[in-house]
């Protein structure tokens, strides 16, 4: 049994690679041809369309794509798309408005692009290029326009730099190898590997992404060029932040995260992507962060539980642990990327009147990735929860509560457990917590695990959540108090609500817990009981706001 060999293999690749136009693309292509065409007989203007990079690979695999890049011969896109435009509408087709995307060499775009919307799919159209780059940056230092050729050797795989000629309805293969590698499941470089990462460090992630998405082997230069730490310093001096937390976004979101953590692991580039971290920033962490194994052997074992790895030597999760992965398609991201910011668990900094966890830096600063997926403020909580979840054993000193449902139903409304404002639910932080629990017993380095003290901590939390369900604890997470404000003012005969308020909905929500087919009558008569008995102090103080969904914490 091997928990590190579970990523999802490689797609399949159809046995005859081609190109089969939509109605729609057919159109286009017919469109772009007969506008060149029309350029050159009327205006004396010379130039040829390709359609280049993702869309081309895509096609080939069998897969659609609704974003069409095209290159152009010796001629700017905006200056082609306001012909192509004028061109259309003679047709009688109209396009969208045209927009120019300014060169922005910081977010990979190093020529100035026109983008606009035609017969309902997304067109960008640029020059064909080469490229020449200064030693201390990613962004080329001289663009120019090019042949296909330079064109196809500047970019980041040869899957990549095949050109779809829409006047002879041809793949260009200008690097010999792009459809071999497509057909081999191989990531090339167009030249050697480390002129092509030294040119632009970004290159060593893209590759990394899409060897993940597709399932594809990266050939041994790519291997040896990303470990070098030339190249390695380069990616960390001259990709922007931001660049680098949008390529490990797209592999935490893509097909096979595993596999993308496996050849970080395996191309040593973990602290290249989450440990830049300024020394004086660093020195304030309250403790220095555990091994980078720790990242491993948590995505791992996430892996094979997300997966239902039936090689995995311990019982089955009770299938509610997968219930928010299989209705939140953000939630499988968040977990594999808290399973690789496993080592940095449990360690804090000062920023200002606070100490935030480190695990926030890293994602807000280092990363670059903000609410979007819910990565900075749903995956800090994944952390936090674990903590108050663990150990999740069925005992009155584990829940020191009268009521086994007051004291679960009160532990799943903590804040941190179960958040839509977060993305957090409450199964999966149980699931995260169950991961982190796991995580000591697996052996990285020799690829074993502690199955009888593993099989035990599992069965405790399949115990717990059978449980929760049997209390009928789930439909409670998000539940209201039974008496909304005004009710509760008019049944303790106050006129407003004051600072009061807020400790009696809370005290409402836990004796709903332990009353769960009580009436709104009931509600009222154990109210006016409390304050008689002076558990509930009331004023006609200050109004104060309180909030809607009543917690106790």
């Amino acid at each position: 049994m091997s928990l590190q060999h579970g990523s999802l293999g490689r797609i399949p690749i159809p046995a005859a690679m081609q190109i089969t136009l939509t109605d729609k693309e057919a159109q286009i292509c017919q469109l772009l041809d007969d506008c060149t065409k029309t350029l050159r007989g009327e205006k004396g203007i010379t130039t040829s369309c390709r359609i280049a990079g993702g869309w081309v690979r895509d096609k080939l695999l069998g897969a659609s794509s609704n974003d069409i890049d095209i290159t152009l011969s010796d001629m700017m896109g905006i200056t082609f798309a306001e012909h192509l435009s004028e061109f259309a509408l003679k047709k009688g087709i109209k396009t969208g408005s045209i927009s120019k995307i300014a060169q922005n060499p910081d977010q990979s775009k190093h020529l100035e692009t026109a983008t606009f919307r035609l017969l309902g799919l997304d067109i960008d159209l640029v020059n064909l290029r080469s490229e020449e780059y200064a030693e201390d940056s990613r962004i080329p230092s001289e663009v120019t326009f090019g042949t296909p050729l330079q064109d196809a050797l500047r970019r980041d795989t040869t899957i990549n730099a095949l050109f779809y000629n829409v006047h002879t309805r041809e793949v260009e293969d200008h690097t010999g190898k792009g459809l071999e590698d497509l057909r081999n499941g191989v990531i090339r470089t167009p030249l050697p590997p480390r002129e092509t990462f030294l040119d632009d460090p970004l290159r060593v992630l893209r590759c990394v992404r899409f060897a993940s998405r597709f399932g594809f082997d990266i050939v041994p230069e790519i291997a040896e060029a990303a470990k070098d730490p030339v190249i390695q310093h380069a990616l960390v001096t001259k990709v922007a932040r931001e660049r680098a937390g949008e390529e490990l976004s797209k592999m935490m979101k893509g097909r096979d995260p595993l596999r993308a953590i496996q050849l970080i692991k395996d191309l040593s580039l973990y602290d290249s992507i989450f440990s830049v971290i300024p020394p004086h920033i660093l020195a304030t962490f309250s403790s220095p962060p555990a091994s980078r194994d720790v990242a491993f052997t948590a995505a791992f074992i996430t892996h094979n539980l997300l997966h239902a790895n039936r090689t995995f030597p311990i019982p089955p999760l009770h299938p509610s642990y997968l219930s928010a992965i299989e209705t939140d398609p953000t939630c499988r991201a968040r977990m594999y990327l808290a399973a690789v910011l496993t080592p940095y668990k449990g360690i804090s900094y000062p920023d200002k009147k606070k100490t935030p966890p480190a695990i926030e830096y890293i994602i807000r600063d280092v990363l670059k990735l903000g609410t979007q997926n819910h990565f900075l403020d749903g995956v800090p909580v994944l952390f936090t929860s674990s903590a108050i979840l663990q150990k999740p054993i069925l005992t009155s000193e584990r829940f020191p509560n009268v009521s086994q449902r007051v004291a679960l139903g009160l532990l799943l409304r903590e804040k941190v457990v179960h958040n839509p404002n977060t993305g957090s639910h409450w199964a999966t932080s149980l699931l995260f917590s169950l991961i982190q629990e796991l995580v000591p017993l697996y052996d990285l380095e020799n690829d074993t695990l502690d199955v009888e003290t593993a099989t035990n901590v599992v069965e405790t939390y399949n115990t717990f959540i059978t449980k929760i369900e049997e209390l009928d604890l789930p439909c409670t997470v998000e539940a209201r108090p039974i008496l909304d404000g005004r009710e509760v003012v008019r049944a303790l005969g106050v006129s407003k609500p004051g600072v009061w308020m807020g400790k009696t909905m809370a005290a409402l929500l836990e004796w709903q817990l332990g009353n769960p087919g009580a009436t709104k009558e009931m509600a009222r008569v154990w109210l006016i009981n409390e304050q008689q008995e002076g558990k509930i102090q009331t004023d006609d103080g200050t109004a104060e706001p309180f909030s809607k969904r009543a917690r106790t914490k």
